[in-house]
């Protein structure tokens, strides 16, 4: 696997002067070109593809000069990849084509060195570190010159984040170069992080006063709180008071707020909760925008991909279930045939004594007294006890939706116009409230509670009088199931590889669960990687 039209992951800088992106993001503030007519560099264009790397997957729209190459498009999509490697892998999301090349390992923990969605996803990580790095050298001029690049350098630090967490070290370079880079270990790569978010949070627009789809510095002390919480797991050092201290920054920034405005849509009278709003195809405008901290922007003329929201839609849907369709419309004219269909274990936690058979999702909402849950199972088995293509295994989402709050058609059906939530700032409450009980533990911590409390008073959830570790952990999933995280939760609390105390269904390859070992809890480097860079060695283990 490589990256195309860059000879390696560093290499080739000057064929950036001609990267496309008349399909790029029309709603960032910056013209829109066609650099193929030009032999300069356009930093309009490139800060556009920067952005776009978290939505598209080429030059061309959905299909057609990919960025990758060795790789199938729709599946190198950043956010489609990393949902593979920490929904597929956990508690919470399993696959119907389960013989797919590359599934099985992912769905039953079974990878090797050559897992093709580990070097998949490393590629596309380094694809826009590249894009970082030459724009960071080459652009200049813009009147917003220095918050831009601030911007930039937020992005680049998100990437090595990944970097960081998925892999637990890898190539480090601020540089184009034909040199190969030097490795950087997981503390070397914490340090980084955290250094550079702290130099350009103060760089980077107030809170709420950049163009919508632009990160401002509320993102920055989002990832700081993000990088703290996990600190004890990829350095052994804990940080839960540096993880109080900018959750609340977070929390307290004087924009962004918990969405708990609801609607009702106009042309069908469907009513939707505060919690749906942040995932129907007007969350740029319908109140979602003001919780949506950082989004990957997705439309059905301009950013068409087989990936982010429309994977999740179409991967959801079946337009041969008519029941379903009726149950909470998709938006779209087409489907996969219900590919995504979710494990056991997250139904459970809405639904401990198992979940009713009803075709009416009000219903449904009504039954496990929380709005997040957002699951299809009429006719279905809450057990997928048969990995085979039979559709009756497993229950299905209807959380993300190519539907508007205000009865408003889209224009392409055949493609998704909900824009896909990056971060939101429901993380900062969790984050806030599972690092105080950390430090400060369960019994009188009034803090955390009110902040879980929150959340669930947004969803329509009863309140407990306290809430244990355990408990956060499955609140955790209650938000946030399916929002390409949940693997990283569970490394946190000790729930994921090296333990046999919690399972789910074919964790390790069988049904009942079954242990895989600790260090999977780190993926491998791309076998191609180790043998280009001497400064690189595989991850033990692989």
């Amino acid at each position: 696997m490589k990256i195309n039209r860059l000879k390696s992951f560093l290499y080739g800088a000057a064929l950036l002067l001609g990267l496309g992106v008349t399909s790029c993001i029309g709603d960032l503030d910056v013209e829109s070109i066609d650099p193929q007519k030009n032999t300069e560099l356009n930093q309009d264009a490139l800060f556009n593809k920067v952005y776009a790397s978290f939505s598209l997957t080429g030059l061309t729209g959905p299909d057609g000069n990919p960025d990758l190459d060795d790789v199938d498009e729709g599946r190198s999509d950043f956010f489609r990849t990393l949902f593979y490697l920490n929904e597929f892998t956990s508690d919470e999301v399993h696959w119907v084509w389960s013989t797919d090349a590359g599934i099985p390992e992912l769905l039953h923990n079974s990878w090797g060195e050559s897992c093709v969605f580990s070097a998949a996803m490393y590629y596309r990580l380094y694809f826009t570190i590249t894009l970082c790095n030459f724009y960071l050298a080459e652009a200049s001029g813009a009147a917003d010159q220095e918050m831009r690049n601030a911007e930039v350098r937020f992005i680049r630090a998100l990437n090595y984040y990944y970097i960081m967490d998925f892999y637990g070290q890898g190539a480090f370079t601020e540089e184009v170069s034909i040199d190969a880079p030097i490795g950087y270990n997981r503390q070397q790569l914490f340090d980084y992080i955290e250094s550079e978010l702290l130099a350009c949070a103060d760089v980077m627009a107030q809170p709420g006063q950049n163009t919508y789809g632009r990160v401002d510095r509320v993102a920055a002390w989002l990832l700081l709180a993000r990088l703290y919480l996990n600190a004890e797991v990829y350095t052994g050092t804990a940080r839960w008071q540096d993880a109080m201290t900018y959750a609340e920054r977070v929390i307290e920034n004087g924009y962004y707020h918990l969405n708990t405005t609801g609607a009702t849509n106009p042309a069908t009278g469907e009513v939707y909760s505060p919690y749906q709003m942040l995932f129907l195809s007007d969350n740029n405008s319908n109140g979602a925008q003001y919780e949506n901290i950082m989004v990957g922007m997705f439309d059905d003329e301009n950013t068409k991909s087989h990936g982010g929201t429309q994977f999740l839609v179409q991967g959801s849907y079946s337009n041969k279930d008519a029941t379903m369709l009726s149950y909470a419309p998709s938006g779209v004219d087409n489907s996969w045939g219900k590919c995504i269909r979710l494990r056991k274990q997250l139904i459970e936690k809405f639904f401990p004594n198992g979940a009713p058979q009803t075709s009416v999702l009000s219903d449904f909402l009504a039954q496990a007294g929380d709005d997040r849950a957002l699951f299809y199972g009429y006719g279905l088995n809450e057990s997928i006890e048969d990995e085979s293509t039979d559709e009756k295994y497993g229950f299905n989402c209807v959380k993300f939706r190519n539907v508007n709050s205000t009865g408003a058609s889209n224009n392409d059906p055949g493609f998704v116009n909900t824009d896909l939530p990056l971060m939101r700032i429901a993380e900062a409450y969790l984050t806030y409230a599972e690092a105080s009980v950390r430090l400060n533990g369960t019994v009188g911590n009034t803090d955390a509670k009110e902040k879980i409390d929150a959340l669930r008073d947004r969803a329509n959830a009863s309140r407990q009088s306290s809430y244990s570790l355990d408990d956060i952990c499955d609140e955790w999933s209650r938000e946030f199931w399916m929002e390409g995280r949940r693997r990283m939760d569970l490394i946190r609390f000790g729930k994921f590889g090296g333990q046999a105390a919690y399972r789910w269904e074919w964790m390790g390859g069988t049904y009942s669960g079954n242990q895989f070992p600790a260090y999977m809890n780190i993926y491998p480097l791309p076998v191609n990687e180790i043998a280009n860079n001497s400064n690189l060695s595989q991850n033990p283990g692989y």
